[in-house]
């Protein structure tokens, strides 16, 4: 199926390039999204009219993603989650979660603009793809943890494998301290009990 793009594609064209696309993709995408016409001869000589409106439209859209992209790029959003004690998240997080805590930070930013290639089932940081415009786009990290405080442990730099094995060793030091503050209690008392042998040895002696 031929189609004229009205925008630039990724991967498939430039705003006004007439190309061969699958009849499925261009109705349940390019079609639906505004992204392109179907290439009749009607619609082909409408862009032609239209072209200079359409290119000054763009442009006009595309520096104000620029603009965005300038601070959004490179930042880090917390997204608190339950987890399991291994990272394990009890569900994933998705794209609209990604466009809400970007928003909810002051960014115009709306899910269908989020791309997130490797579905995001534990504990982390992630990255995250986000189109402005056909010709901008940014990388954003997910900080997921299961509190705030979590959260600013994994930006330092630790995993949550890290932050288990650091509790893991801390429990078990202070195991380890609190046997040795028995075991020492316990020789102390034992010095203070008099043997049946000392007993003897002061009944010689006197």
């Amino acid at each position: 199926m031929q189609v004229i793009l009205l925008e630039r594609v990724a991967k498939l064209g430039q705003m006004g390039d007439v190309v061969d696309v699958r009849p499925g993709y261009a109705r349940n995408y390019l079609l639906l999204q505004g992204k392109a016409l179907t290439a009749s001869k009607e619609n082909v000589e409408q862009f032609e009219a239209q072209k200079a409106q359409l290119e000054a439209r763009n442009l006009e859209t595309r520096k104000e993603a620029e603009a965005l992209a300038e601070k959004l790029e490179g930042e880090q959003f917390v997204v608190i989650r339950q987890a399991s004690d291994g990272g394990n998240l009890y569900g994933s997080v998705t794209t609209r979660d990604a466009a809400e805590t970007a928003s909810e930070a002051g960014f115009s930013v709306d899910r269908k603009q989020v791309i997130i290639r490797q579905p995001i089932k534990e504990l982390g940081l992630h990255e995250v793809e986000v189109h402005l415009h056909p010709e901008v786009m940014v990388t954003i990290e997910l900080n997921v943890a299961r509190s705030p405080e979590e959260a600013e442990l994994q930006a330092s730099g630790k995993s949550i494998q890290e932050l288990a094995a650091e509790e893991e060793a801390q429990a078990e030091f202070e195991i380890s301290e609190l046997f040795d503050d028995i075991g020492g209690a316990t020789s102390e008392d034992s010095d203070l009990v008099e043997t049946p042998e000392g007993q003897a040895e002061e009944e010689r002696e006197s």
